[in-house]
């Protein structure tokens, strides 16, 4: 009789049909991705395993159990303890394919604020969108292959990216199969929620509702001070500044959720081009652009909140206001 893999009662408990399947504990979940990183399943363990908690819907015991696998395969906390400090973990994973990342230049000018931006992400996972990396490699703006560099690049300018692939090549490599599965996994969540230098603020974007609360109860058992999920556009950490925007918290075991006001009138519907430039020529004042100018805004002063800087919308949006019209235009 052939031994049972160890890998078989994870997928077992998620995929026993209606009565019999349940939920990973967090302590499966931390063990399950571990042996997922180490390489000690089989590739068709692994696409059952992703696609069982795909249908079920994960839960935060189970993506905070994945997070500390990955902080721990990694050893994220020997690049913290080497020196590099961040105020606040940006993580930009699901692109853009309405509108241009205006949020970019809200973590730039918090960053000429003294504001240390650390932002990681992935790309080319999903077909027709623009990401954050790609965009700032075309502005000629910092991307860092290695924690050295990322030190180099905050101290320098206090706003580093990290692409998923250097961050971690084992999740960058289950993100791309999502073009085999035809479906996102778990890992396009669990990778917002990395912070892997113990920010002590925390942005991340999702686009579907349900999953900010997921977020918010995550964060909480991963003990994030203080974190903020926006149900922002395309799924990225962006205000919509023309519609109603959510805005979802934690800080000190305490979650909440606001509704921010549109800054705009009326909905943008007009067909955008996504020309990376178009950031350049608006952070140089050489091209106006109202929606992108109150996405920066809005986005900034949600930020803002999230730094203490500010308690209220109105408040937040005076300062973010200030804050964007003294930027550094020559820094592009």
């Amino acid at each position: 009789m052939a031994i049972e893999h160890s890998f078989a009662p994870y997928v077992r408990a998620l995929g026993k049909g209606k009565r019999g399947s349940r939920s990973l504990s967090q302590d499966e979940a931390r063990d399950a991705m571990g042996m997922i990183l180490q390489q000690q399943v089989e590739p068709e363990q692994l696409g059952a395993f992703l696609m069982l908690l795909r249908l079920k819907e994960e839960t935060p015991a189970e993506l905070a159990g994945f997070v500390e696998a990955v902080r721990h395969f990694h050893n994220y906390s020997a690049a913290q303890v080497s020196g590099i400090e961040v105020d606040i973990d940006w993580s930009s994973y699901a692109g853009k394919k309405r509108h241009l990342p205006w949020f970019l230049l809200s973590a730039l000018t918090l960053a000429g604020q003294g504001v240390k931006v650390f932002m990681h992400g992935a790309k080319g996972h999903t077909h027709g969108r623009i990401y954050s990396e790609d965009v700032l490699q075309q502005l000629g703006l910092p991307v860092a292959n290695n924690w050295h560099q990322v030190e180099t690049q905050l101290r320098n300018g206090n706003f580093s990216f990290m692409s998923l692939q250097h961050l971690s090549p084992p999740l960058n490599h289950i993100i791309s199969l999502r073009a085999i599965f035809g479906l996102r996994s778990p890992v396009h969540t669990l990778t917002r929620l990395l912070n892997p230098l113990a920010a002590k603020h925390t942005i991340d974007g999702v686009f579907h509702p349900a999953y900010g609360p997921l977020h918010q109860q995550t964060a909480m058992l991963l003990k994030h001070p203080r974190s903020l999920t926006i149900r922002g556009d395309g799924g990225e950490a962006e205000v919509r500044p023309d519609n109603e925007c959510e805005l979802q918290w934690v800080d000190a075991q305490t979650s909440s959720s606001q509704i921010w006001q549109r800054q705009l009138p009326k909905r943008d519907t007009q067909e955008q081009q996504l020309d990376p430039q178009r950031l350049q020529l608006l952070w140089r004042d050489e091209q106006q652009d109202a929606y992108g100018e109150a996405a920066v805004i809005s986005t900034l002063a949600s930020c803002l909140v999230l730094l203490g800087k500010a308690k209220e919308q109105p408040d937040a949006t005076q300062l973010a206001t200030n804050w964007w019209q003294s930027r550094n235009r020559r820094l592009m």
